[in-house]
């Protein structure tokens, strides 16, 4: 009997040990067939989901110091001796809907490229590795969060474009997180034109009222801690519109948690 319980605990560690086995020899054959590829560029790379050095080094990843309010970079640390929030001149001047804003990176040629390849060229599988990022610049706002987001399209253009590109980034955030997501939280009331080519105060027109939470989900949303999830925040208009609704609704709080943002002296994205 003690033989067979010992027995018992090695055999399942073989078990694991030829399934992990088993694992690398598949890959290994699919790397041989499909070598992976680097997510912006396409030059090969030793392991999928990732960047080759050069994209990489260009990727320009927001790290402290930064505004605590808007979540862009600082020119340098200005921590107060108060101990309260490093704030922009930006923060200050024109505060936003939202709490907090975090992103991983500015938005450059290579974030661009991912945002791209996710958005327009359904390449889904980017979608995992930009989470990870994401997750990692948004520790502070996923720590205490109670549900995630993702801004809604409008459903004609979902059904164009046949996927919502920030509802793939929050469910690849809550696979890395473990806070989940509520899709039906927040709707697009209306259809609006793009922003592309708008200046701050017509965006802002644009989306004023675009979106709304539906009277079955404000009992559940009542109080609750929200992070809103996107692609790209560019002059914020959207997320603007979108906290504006969640608050209105109930909610207890509302951060926004992006892939990439625009700076100032950037240029803004194609929507």
């Amino acid at each position: 009997m003690r033989g067979a319980m010992r027995a018992a605990p090695f055999a399942l560690r073989l078990g694991r040990a030829a399934g992990q086995a088993a694992r690398r020899a598949a890959r290994g054959i699919i790397d041989l067939a499909l070598p992976p590829n680097c997510m912006a560029c396409r030059a090969a790379v030793s392991e999928p989901g990732c960047l080759c050095a050069q994209c990489w080094g260009r990727l320009n990843l927001i790290e402290r110091p930064y505004c605590d309010r808007l979540g862009i970079p600082l020119p340098y640390d200005c921590e107060p001796g108060s101990g309260g929030p490093r704030l922009s001149s930006a923060a200050l001047d024109a505060p936003p809907a939202y709490h907090r804003a975090r992103a991983a990176a500015q938005f450059g040629e290579v974030a661009r490229d991912l945002v791209h390849a996710l958005k327009y060229a359904d390449r889904l599988d980017v979608a995992t590795p930009m989470a990870r990022m994401m997750v990692r610049a948004g520790a502070d706002l996923l720590g205490d969060a109670q549900a995630l987001v993702p801004v809604p399209l409008h459903n004609l253009r979902l059904w164009r474009r046949r996927f919502n590109q920030s509802a793939a980034l929050a469910l690849a955030v809550r696979r890395a997180s473990g806070v989940r997501v509520e899709t039906s939280w927040l709707l697009r009331a209306r259809a609006t034109p793009p922003q592309v080519g708008l200046d701050r105060a017509a965006r802002a027109a644009n989306v004023a009222g675009a979106f709304e939470v539906p009277d079955m989900a404000r009992g559940e949303l009542a109080g609750r801690r929200v992070v809103l999830v996107d692609d790209v925040l560019t002059t914020g208009a959207t997320l603007d519109a979108c906290a504006k609704a969640l608050s209105r609704a109930g909610a207890g709080r509302v951060d926004v948690l992006v892939f990439a943002r625009v700076v100032d002296g950037q240029p803004s994205p194609i929507s």
